[in-house]
């Protein structure tokens, strides 16, 4: 079964969206129609006076990264050096000197011992002042809701005033508002503005003719990319040319260079498509909107050849061949033009919050992992870091460290600046996991000595140094990360955990442990029982590690934490809601218990097998979670749910999570399994439904549908797409809480062997809009040909009510 590409999916709006409600009668449970992407093919052409006007209707994709933006890719280009008599030295900045202090800058780009190697690499961030940009930023948007509200006047036939007398209060861009749609920033504007990220390269060459016989030089990229690996070799061969001709027109061909890079191709992806791309392997998921992106720069090379009264030599045809879709889709591979070396790059497509520069998950656990498996060494007792006793893994130890706003400090005695800046980069991502923030805005990379008192007025910093004299200072730190040794510290002096309400509530008389010890009376305890492991952290340790020796890559692990990190936020749901009765992390979970919406099924959050194992659970996770509860990135991830739940990009009423997890891991039975099937099957034909509409149900009722004078009404019109972009989003839900590494659609698929012939032929609806969506058809391609055969025979029975009756 083929798939349509992206905008196909808006101009069949109007043949795939008739009906939204479910029947269980035995018949078709999307209405009258056949749902299967051949048939919605064949009506969109049958209509194609009416739902294909032109090539690009619908939403037009946007870039990452366009052509006209006014952002450059790299801000600024610093050269610093080392004199024996002055120190370090701000030699150039170009296009003109960065805000700040000009000698902590050189420090910094000169770190200790670079002398000693003939390279270094180091990494810092830089919080710049953006009140101008903010002003210009607001300036370009009020012009967009100047137009806005013209057109809107334009379309009632109203008079339209004065810019100066136009209301525009109260009026949302919408679609429009493309500078901040899914912007490739991962910063919190909450707690200040982007960073800059600055990637620096220093280079030593002996030279008997100066003092100490070396020249040491060092050159610095500052962008907001926070993919700024990507310019290492631009760095190797810009400051090779600056050492033979240290002058600033070296560095004007550098800036020049990196900001002519074209990545207007690379399309915007949501933050839900984004964790579907980097937890796939398939190499060509989302494709199609690359190809868009290439049809839609193609049309415009033509309309601007086309304007041109009198065409230039450099002016032609966009020649056949010369925009490629990318061999993996995961990557975007550009080339930069520099002193004639044509330099291939490769951009990440999907960049998660937190996720800074080239570092290896692998080789952070496995310092730490290693010598722990081969001579293990008690912890001191901590409640937020000991979870599982004085013998808790290490990684487990940091990751609750980081998640309890701990002051950590990674040292690399005698090792590259690099390597401490890497470790610190891949901490951050290890605790965030793509859903919390708060880590690399108070982190450092690389500092030293010199910035002590500055480092430890910052709460909660995550630091990479290579000075020992850290090691001997237990006061400035609540955990230190030996690198070189692979072993971690716990502060004798960090401050102890305080008295709370959920500690109490799990203390040994407290009512919380009381009910945990009473079900585990009942249940029993053995060796063999989760008791011994209360957390699962042992158990997840093994899994990682034994992911790790069988060489299932970086991607692999990075998805483990990832979901290690959702399930612990579940958790903490669970905690607040035992303890305090309710909690922000899980919004709308009244509406959704109580089954508002008349989706067939309710409950919220994590799943476990039974009362037991979830008392138990919560009260082994309770001292991180109450140290979590008082950090950045709980506050922030709150904000997060709480904006993505104001702007509607999540299903009201159903947890999809949680009845997909109840299939993956309860027996629920034949009813119970059947009311999972419908409810997702409701949750994806209703989404974008308003229920207040009366017509909702039933929104073309056409005298004859097959008509060739049948028409839609552009409201009507306008509805439908706005039901199937919101339908594609809710898809998009449910393919994040299926990764393609834990089943796929396995579980649905299950529902083609259901006894009921309603909930079998609700799931072929089902999988019809999944493979008809662009990144569902490559689930439907993984998805079991048993599952498959099961499919068209139940798609084939529903088509045959005669096969139906006999069966």
């Amino acid at each position: 079964m083929a798939a349509p590409v992206a905008p196909q999916l808006y101009r069949q709006a109007s043949s795939a969206s008739n009906g939204s409600g479910l029947r269980t009668n035995g018949q078709r449970n999307f209405g009258d129609q056949d749902g299967s992407p051949q048939a919605l093919s064949q009506r969109g052409s049958a209509r194609s006076s009416i739902v294909t006007p032109a090539p690009y209707d619908g939403p037009h994709l946007r870039s990452q990264y366009p052509a006209n933006s006014t952002e450059n890719h790299v801000e600024y280009i610093l050269v610093a050096s080392f004199d024996i008599d002055r120190g370090s030295i701000m030699e150039h900045q170009y296009p003109g000197p960065i805000s700040g202090d000009e000698n902590m800058l050189a420090e910094l780009m000169l770190p200790d011992q670079a002398h000693v190697r003939s390279m270094d690499w180091t990494i810092f961030f830089l919080h710049k002042d953006t009140t101008a940009e903010e002003e210009a930023r607001e300036e370009r948007k009020r012009v967009r809701k100047i137009k806005k509200r013209r057109r809107e006047l334009e379309k009632a036939g109203e008079p339209i005033p004065d810019d100066e007398d136009l209301d525009l209060e109260g009026l949302d861009l919408g679609d429009d508002d493309d500078e901040d749609m899914y912007s490739e920033s991962t910063a919190d504007d909450s707690e200040g503005p982007p960073l800059i990220y600055v990637l620096n390269l220093v280079n030593t060459k002996q030279d008997q003719t100066v003092k100490r016989g070396a020249i040491v030089k060092a050159m610095a990229i500052c962008t907001r990319h926070s993919f700024l690996h990507i310019y290492k070799p631009l760095l190797l061969l810009a400051l090779e040319e600056y050492f033979r001709a240290p002058v600033v027109e070296t560095l004007a061909s550098l800036y020049n260079a990196v900001n002519s890079m074209d990545l207007s191709l690379m399309p915007r992806l949501s933050s839900l498509e984004r964790n579907i791309l980097q937890t796939s392997d398939v190499k060509d998921m989302f494709v199609e909107k690359f190809s868009v992106m290439i049809q839609q720069k193609m049309a415009d090379d033509e309309h601007r050849l086309s304007q041109n009264s009198v065409p230039s030599s450099t002016d032609s045809p966009t020649p056949k061949g010369k925009y490629q879709p990318p061999r993996d889709t995961h990557e975007f591979e550009s080339r930069v033009q520099y002193n004639g070396v044509p330099v291939p790059i490769k951009v990440p497509v999907a960049i998660t919050p937190e996720t800074v520069g080239d570092f290896s998950l692998v080789k952070l656990i496995s310092t730490f992992a290693t010598p722990h498996a081969s001579s293990p060494q008690p912890f001191t007792i901590h409640p937020h870091l000991t979870t599982s006793g004085p013998y808790t893994h290490p990684i487990i130890v940091l990751i609750n460290a980081l998640l309890t706003q701990k002051r950590i400090i990674f040292l690399g005695h005698n090792q590259p600046s690099g390597s401490v800046a890497e470790a610190v980069l891949a901490a951050c991502a290890l605790a965030s996991g793509g859903i919390l923030k708060g880590f690399t805005r108070h982190a450092f990379p690389y500092t030293d000595l010199t910035k002590i008192d500055d480092l430890l007025k910052v709460p909660g910093f995550i630091a990479g140094v290579t000075n020992p004299a850290f090691a001997h200072k237990p006061e400035w730190w609540d955990v230190l990360c030996d690198l070189p040794t692979g072993r971690m510290k716990i502060s004798p002096k960090i401050e102890g955990a305080p008295v709370t309400e959920g500690l109490l509530f799990f203390q040994q008389n407290g009512h919380g442990a009381h009910i945990a010890k009473e079900h585990s009376v009942l249940n029993g305890d053995s060796k063999s029982h989760p008791s011994n492991d209360p957390t699962g952290d042992t158990v997840f340790m093994d899994s990682v590690m034994n992911s790790i020796s069988n060489r299932h890559g970086e991607p692999a692990v990075r998805n483990k934490f990832r979901a290690w990190v959702h399930r612990f936020t579940l958790i903490a749901a669970a905690f607040e809601e035992v303890v305090y009765g309710a909690s922000a992390l899980n919004i709308g979970a009244a509406e959704t218990d109580e089954d508002m919406y008349n989706y067939g099924v309710g409950g919220h959050g994590l799943v476990w097998a039974d009362e037991p194992t979830r008392m138990r659970e919560i009260q082994a996770n309770v001292g991180r979670v109450e140290g979590w509860r008082q950090t950045r990135s709980y506050y922030s991830l709150i904000r997060d749910l709480a904006r993505t739940w104001e702007k509607g990009e999540c299903v009201r009423g159903i947890d999809v999570g949680y009845q997909v997890d109840r299939l993956r891991t309860l027996r629920v039975g034949d009813a119970g399994a059947a009311d999972i099937y419908m409810a997702l099957a409701r949750a994806v034909e209703r989404a974008g439904v308003d229920f207040d509409d009366p017509d909702y149900e039933n929104p073309l009722d056409p005298d004859d549908p097959d008509s060739e004078d049948w028409q839609l009404d552009p409201e009507t019109e306008v509805r439908l797409l706005k039901r199937e972009k919101a339908r594609h989003e809710v898809i998009n839900q449910l393919l994040c809480v299926m990764p393609e590494n834990n089943g796929g659609l396995f579980y649905i698929g299950l529902g083609l062997f259901h006894k009921d012939v309603a909930v079998r032929q609700a799931i072929v609806g089902l999988l019809e809009r999944i493979n008809a969506h662009e990144a569902g058809r490559h689930f439907w391609a993984q998805l079991g040909r048993f599952a498959k055969l099961a499919f068209f025979r139940v798609k084939r029975d529903g088509e045959n009510p005669q096969n139906r009756a006999s069966g």
